[in-house]
C-alpha cells in the first residue's frame, strides 16, 4: 500500500490518430466539419502539444493523440502597439498578438518572430512563439501592420529590416533594407 499523499504513477493511454485537424486558416475541424463551439476548441488548445518529431498531439494527463495541422495550430489575428520601459536602450515598444483563440502573446526573447519563405513562391510566411513548441502564422493583415513599423538595422555587417519589441529586434526581411524614407 502507498504512503499516504503518495501519488500513483499512471501510465497515458495512447489514443492514435484523433479526427482533428487544424486548417492553415486556424480553423479547427472533427471528422471534415467545422468545430463551432469556441469553447471547445480553446479547451483542445490548452492540451495542444509538440512532439520531438514536429508532431502535434492532445495531451491530457490520462491520454494522448496526435492531430494533424496543416501549417500553424494558431493565427495571429490582431497587432497591438505601445511604448514600454524596457530599459534596453533601443526603440522602447512592445508589440502584442491576439491570436484566433483570443491569446495574447507579446513578443520578446520568450516569443519571437520569425519569417520563413515560401519555397514555391518566395512569399513571407510570418509566425511567433505562443508556447514552447507552438506557433501561431501571423495574418496578412496583422503582417502589413508589421511591416509599416519595420526599421533597418544592421546584423552581421548586412542592412535587414525589422521591428523592435521589448528591447529585441526581429528580422522580417533578409533581403537588403530599402531606404523607407523614399517612401
Amino acid at each position: 500500500m502507498p504512503a499516504a499523499g503518495a501519488v500513483l504513477a499512471r501510465a497515458k493511454m495512447e489514443c492514435g490518430d484523433y479526427a482533428i485537424r487544424i486548417g492553415r486558416d486556424g480553423t479547427w475541424y472533427y471528422r471534415g466539419s467545422p468545430i463551432q463551439r469556441k469553447p471547445l476548441v480553446c479547451l483542445f488548445a490548452s492540451v495542444l502539444r509538440r512532439g520531438e518529431d514536429g508532431s502535434y498531439w492532445l495531451e491530457t494527463p490520462a491520454e494522448r493523440g496526435r492531430i494533424e495541422v496543416e501549417d500553424a495550430p494558431f493565427m495571429a489575428i490582431e497587432l497591438f502597439w505601445r511604448d514600454c520601459d524596457c530599459g534596453c536602450g533601443h526603440p522602447q515598444q512592445c508589440l502584442t498578438f491576439r491570436t484566433n483563440l483570443d491569446e495574447l502573446v507579446t513578443a520578446n526573447a520568450a516569443h519571437p518572430i520569425r519569417v520563413q519563405l515560401c519555397p514555391h513562391t518566395r512569399e513571407p510566411r510570418p509566425y511567433i512563439q505562443v508556447r514552447p513548441g507552438l506557433e501561431a502564422r501571423i495574418s496578412r493583415a496583422v503582417f502589413y501592420e508589421l511591416v509599416a513599423l519595420a526599421q533597418p538595422e544592421t546584423i552581421d555587417g548586412r542592412e535587414v529590416l525589422g521591428v523592435w519589441s521589448e528591447g529585441v529586434f526581429f528580422p522580417i526581411d533578409e533581403s537588403p533594407a530599402l531606404d523607407m524614407a523614399a517612401d
